[in-house]
């Protein structure tokens, strides 16, 4: 059996140091090599070319472990996000940055091991709870449906007009922008113009 080569990228030497013997309990998975920041996971891998490359996102001064994932990310060499952090905005950067899976700490040393192999055979892994995320947002990504004149007058909301300053840049009248800001609130499902600007951004629905 041909073992899974891999590469510890963690600025926490103790925590790459449980990483090592934990990894070391399973006879097909071998540690070829450890980082402790991004810069050097990025120049260790290119000299190793591991199979998979066990990644944290927060890896102090230089660039973070999105960026070293970008770096490194190939056909040959799959990286595996292992992080405490499961925001939409992380787990969002580090797939589209080329992750194969995304794990958190939390998880069983059984999960563990399993999404080595995973990964190291190109497929996805995830944890359960950052998969629920990722359906979540694939569920929504179409965002709401509005229309023209309501995404004229949210552009004008970013801005930060206010009623009247919107009427007059959009050449209608007053009762209407409160028609539309009406409709839009409800669409976005807020109910102040602060929250509605906030999920705009967020659903990315501004231009």
């Amino acid at each position: 059996m041909t073992a899974v080569r891999i590469l510890l990228c963690d600025d926490h030497a103790v925590v790459r140091a449980g990483l090592l013997a934990l990894l070391g309990s399973e006879p097909d998975i071998e540690v070829v090599g450890e980082a402790g920041s991004g810069e050097e996971a990025v120049a260790t891998a290119a000299k190793l070319r591991p199979d998979v490359v066990l990644m944290d996102l927060q890896l102090g001064a230089g660039i973070d472990g999105v960026e070293a994932t970008r770096r490194i990310a190939s056909p040959g060499t799959h990286v595996l996000v292992l992080t405490t952090y499961d925001t939409d905005a992380d787990i969002t950067r580090a797939i589209e940055a080329g992750a194969t899976g995304y794990l958190l700490k939390a998880e069983r040393p059984e999960e563990l091991f399993a999404a080595i192999r995973a990964a190291a055979q190109g497929r996805t892994a995830l944890s359960a709870p950052v998969a629920s995320r990722v359906m979540d947002r694939m569920r929504g990504a179409a965002g709401p449906s509005l229309t023209d004149r309501e995404r004229d007058i949210l552009g004008q909301l970013a801005r930060g007009l206010g009623n009247r300053e919107i009427a007059r840049a959009l050449f209608i009248s007053e009762a209407t922008v409160k028609t539309h800001l009406g409709r839009i609130y409800a669409k976005l499902g807020v109910d102040t113009r602060a929250g509605a600007v906030a999920v705009a951004k967020e659903q990315r629905l501004l231009p």
